[in-house]
């Protein structure tokens, strides 16, 4: 099985592609709904992300977090090869776009360590290994910020994300969880749990 990184990014994210607007709003709604897979502490800070292509879209999930008292936060891009940074954000605040063009906070806003990361990627397997887009902005910016301090990696994903394997390398960071529009993957504990609500 020669799968490539990018076969296999190519794959799961025509995958992602085909799927109709209506299947993304519903999917997005369906993981608000069911929230996060724990309890969050007030005053957490929760970084979500500006969903660009065909990502799933955090928002309505980030909108539920915040009416539950987390503080929201949103990456900024500083070079590639670099951790990201990430500032705090209203869903009403203005964005700016970034060097990627990617709507970014403004520089003005206050900088922050998240302690959830919602993170967007193009395919994820059932050990909790994730496939971006090639820069390796998430694994880095995990790898330097869980030097500070713990911090939760949920992957958000159409379930047709899925994959059998991603080839994994040294530097390449498992998450913690992958929310999809179905089903919950816990990659915390030594089995995978599945939970369909809705």
């Amino acid at each position: 099985m020669s799968n490539t990184k990018s076969e296999l990014r190519a794959k799961a994210l025509a995958a992602r592609e085909a799927l109709s607007e209506k299947k993304r709003s519903a999917a997005a709604a369906k993981l608000a709904k069911r929230g996060l897979p724990f309890k969050l502490l007030p005053g957490s800070i929760v970084s979500g992300y500006s969903p660009i292509r065909s990502e799933i879209d955090p928002l309505p999930l980030m909108r539920k977090l915040a009416d539950e008292g987390a503080r929201l936060a949103l990456p900024c891009v500083t070079a590639r090869g670099q951790a990201l940074v990430f500032r705090l954000f209203h869903p009403n605040d203005r964005l700016m776009l970034g060097p990627l063009g990617i709507p970014e906070p403004s520089p003005a806003a206050a900088e922050v360590i998240p302690d959830v990361m919602l993170t967007p990627l193009a395919a994820f397997d059932r050990l909790g290994h994730r496939i971006g887009y090639g820069a390796g902005h998430y694994d880095f910016t995990f790898a330097h910020l869980r030097k500070t301090k713990t911090i939760v990696g949920i992957g958000l994903a159409f379930a047709v994300q899925e994959i059998e394997a991603v080839p994994a390398l040294a530097h390449d960071v498992a998450l913690d969880y992958v929310l999809t529009e179905s089903e919950l993957f816990d990659f915390r504990s030594s089995e995978v749990a599945h939970s369909v609500r809705g």
